[in-house]
């Protein structure tokens, strides 16, 4: 079990201060992967300083220009979000539930994204919709305003916790799990199946794909499994379905 298979994700983080807090933090529970997507001011010297040492990771991060960049080679991506949306029911962990979730997963050498929004605004429903998982700090609702480096000190602590407390005995699958890029693309060979079958209506599509979503996002699916999905999707179609060569 390796925490390096923890991937922080920033998203257009204002203050570069705050992004060398968040590694500052990342690296005293022992987090290395950094994913930074459109930063304000990155590199900047204020980072460098509020890392505190932590200039290492600051080097080594990653810059990409979206959040399904950032997680295309993620196994399961979870969202810090203090929105609550009603019109969709949500897989939502407390931090200590998030960090055992973490560490069974890492468990099975699965790659976890922690995704971290706007510190004003959040994450955009657009963002969320690429989330199998939401996690909400519980803080006090006469002062709820919690940093961002704060926010990624608390969660990097749980998984931290976590992978201490869990079982060493537990399995990983026998076969490889599929990352985020590739269950994205189940994702629109199946929106266009639903199209094709007159199941979806793309004038009115309600909230179909997200409740599959999130029904998918719940299970750990295979290679293979994937291929006999998109294969039962094809056969739909009235066409045979060839997987691309990498």
């Amino acid at each position: 079990m390796s925490l390096s298979n923890i991937r922080i994700v920033l998203i257009q983080t204002s203050h570069p201060g705050n992004i060398g807090s968040a590694a500052r933090a990342m690296k005293t529970m022992g987090l290395s992967d950094l994913c930074l997507v459109n930063p304000k001011h990155f590199p900047d010297p204020q980072a460098s300083i509020m890392s505190s040492n932590a200039d290492d990771i600051l080097q080594t991060a990653t810059l990409v220009n979206d959040l399904q960049q950032a997680v295309a080679d993620c196994h399961s991506v979870i969202g810090t979000s203090a929105r609550h949306q009603r019109s969709l029911s949500w897989n939502t962990f407390n931090p200590r539930h998030c960090g055992e979730f973490v560490a069974e997963n890492l468990a099975k050498n699965k790659k976890i994204a922690l995704v971290f929004g706007r510190e004003r605004t959040g994450l955009t429903n657009e963002e969320l919709s690429l989330c199998h998982h939401l996690v909400h700090i519980p803080t006090n609702p006469d002062y709820s305003s919690l940093n961002l480096a704060s926010a990624v000190q608390i969660l990097s602590y749980e998984c931290r916790m976590g992978s201490t407390d869990i079982q060493s005995s537990s399995h990983a699958l026998d076969e490889e799990l599929i990352n985020t890029k590739e269950m994205e693309g189940f994702y629109q060979h199946l929106e266009n199946a639903l199209i094709d079958v007159k199941f979806l209506d793309p004038d009115n599509p309600r909230y179909l794909m997200p409740r599959l979503r999130r029904l998918y996002g719940r299970i750990d699916i295979t290679r293979s499994e994937l291929k006999l999905l998109r294969g039962m999707l094809s056969a739909f179609q009235g066409r045979k379905f060839t997987r691309r060569k990498k």
